[in-house]
């Protein structure tokens, strides 16, 4: 199950506000008064002593002091990771483009790399190379698990850790225990003879906006680095279609190299992981995200189990994750989810669910809103079996759905290989690229009609698409002048192609206007 969330991918454009502060007036009024009050005191004998009280001015609130303990109690928690991976074939980059700024303008390389990525690369068909990164992490068990980032440690040949004890140049290898696409969120574990200290979990949903944060990490390499903030939101879905993905917000500043360290509360006690900032230049702008401590314990208790993976059910269909009265009214469904995909072969597909039918309860339970319905489809195990109640054309019907496993109804869109269960190779894209249906507000910004095209998610070294030029964040419009608006057309013109034939995209190419058309990508196919 998934759903179509707006994007927050906004490009921010500088405002300049002019305040007007009346200081000189309003300290020549005050000096005014004080001056008649003072006369018509003295002018006046026998008049009574005024009955206000005095004002008092309170001691200081020692919150640097708290800042300071907080910082002196996590900091050894805080680890430093570093890790390397070989790049095969780096292939081309576009003219125009120079380091860091490989969209032509910065602003949609968030989107891409909102991860803190986005490292410019080296030129045309450089072949292998070995890319370094900087990330950080934090203890969670003395017996050397550490909690940081999916994206820090992804595809990594070498990862290794530093503590804040350590001598400079010393480092310890450590090994992924497991890693989950979803939130983003990896587990990795040093091997130590030694207890070490770990940090204290605290209750996400606790925190409110306006409440004090730390965050702890590495940023550009500088270990140990502290920054203060408050809560700035919660519940934030930052990316469309990643149902999981619900950050606390902050304006403590994070920046590459902070990613997978701790946000941590006035308790000292850790209620998120740093993970992804929003800004035109990919560092602090005011606006960063963590992905919260309750939704961290469920993803590292079965990271750390006996299968390494997150398990998570689902039946294969989407919605709109924001409520909207329209379809309501529209469709006659009254309070409930309303149907807008359903993934073919699904459950929900087998069960005879479709379009524009609105679930509305399950297990006899109401369900009105669309993120309950996916946490409790999500909590039951692959194979249960669960009885929906919904509306069709105005009449009440049910259904009962066997759940299946998300990940594997899903692979496309997390970017991941559906897992077959056995030890055979994985079947792989022809094309060796992953797309994205393109949301309103994406299409808006790249200035496409609205529900034309699928958009690039992912390329692999040394593929087809890499061949012909494909990149992410290209739209592609058509392959071999049939219309793609979506990602299963895609992926069905994709299937119905064969080696030796010839494939030619017609492509709206990242940071493109309107004024510069469109471009057609081609090859044969190997």
């Amino acid at each position: 199950m998934d759903s179509r969330a707006g994007s927050v991918w906004v490009r921010m454009k500088a405002r300049r506000w002019v305040y007007t502060f009346s200081i000189l007036s309003t300290l020549s009024l005050g000096i005014l008064i004080g001056t008649v009050v003072s006369y018509g005191v003295k002018g006046k004998e026998g008049q009574k002593a005024s009955d206000a009280p005095p004002l008092v001015v309170p001691p200081p609130q020692q919150l640097s002091n708290a800042f300071s303990q907080i910082a002196k109690q996590l900091e050894p928690s805080v680890v430093n990771i570093n890790t390397e991976s070989t790049i095969k074939n780096v292939g081309r980059r576009r003219r125009g483009q120079v380091p860091g700024d490989e969209d032509g303008g910065g602003g949609m390389e968030d989107f891409f790399n909102r991860f803190f990525g986005g490292q410019g690369g080296p030129s045309i068909d450089s072949g292998p190379v070995r890319e370094r990164s900087l990330g950080s992490g934090v203890i969670v068990d003395s017996k050397g698990y550490i909690l940081t980032n999916r994206h820090v440690v992804d595809k990594a040949d070498r990862i290794r850790v530093r503590f804040q004890d350590d001598p400079p140049n010393v480092q310890h290898d450590a090994k992924v225990i497991g890693s989950d696409p979803e939130t983003d969120l990896a587990v990795i574990k040093v091997e130590t003879d030694r207890g070490l200290p770990a940090a204290k979990l605290g209750n996400s949903d606790s925190m409110q906006v306006g409440d004090w944060v730390l965050a702890v990490g590495s940023p550009f390499g500088l270990s140990e680095t502290v920054t203060a903030g408050i809560v700035s939101a919660k519940g934030r879905n930052i990316v469309s279609g990643r149902q999981f993905q619900n950050f606390i917000q902050t304006d403590a500043a994070i920046n590459p190299g902070n990613s997978g360290g701790p946000l941590v509360n006035m308790a000292g006690e850790v209620i998120g992981i740093n993970t992804a900032i929003l800004s035109e230049t990919n560092a602090y702008a005011g606006v960063g995200f963590a992905m919260p401590s309750n939704s961290i314990v469920q993803v590292y208790n079965q990271l750390t189990g006996p299968e390494h993976r997150v398990s998570r059910g689902s039946i294969g269909i989407m919605f709109d994750a924001q409520e909207n009265p329209a379809i309501a009214r529209v469709y006659g469904s009254g309070s409930g989810i309303t149907i807008s995909s359903v993934v073919a072969g699904s459950p929900a597909d087998q069960a005879g669910l479709k379009v524009g039918d609105t679930i509305t309860t399950l297990e006899g339970k109401k369900v009105t809103k669309g993120d309950d319905l996916v946490s409790e489809i999500a909590s039951r195990k692959p194979g249960s079996k669960v009885k929906l109640g919904f509306i069709r054309n105005g009449k009440q019907e049910d259904t009962t759905v066997t759940i299946a496993d998300r990940a594997k109804l899903f692979a496309a869109r997390l970017g991941e290989e559906p897992d077959s269960g056995d030890e055979s190779t994985p079947k792989e894209s022809k094309f060796g690229v992953t797309v994205r249906n393109l949301t309103p507000e994406m299409a808006d910004r790249l200035d496409i009609a609205a529900g034309k095209g699928v958009i690039v998610q992912d390329v692999k070294p040394g593929s087809f698409a890499e061949d012909v030029g494909l990149g992410r964040g290209d739209v592609v419009l058509e392959v071999n002048k049939q219309k793609v608006n979506n990602e299963d057309e895609f992926a069905r013109i994709e299937a119905s192609l064969n080696s030796g034939q010839d494939v030619v995209f017609l492509v709206h190419q990242r940071g493109s206007g309107k004024q510069d058309g469109t471009v057609f990508l081609a090859g044969t196919l190997p």
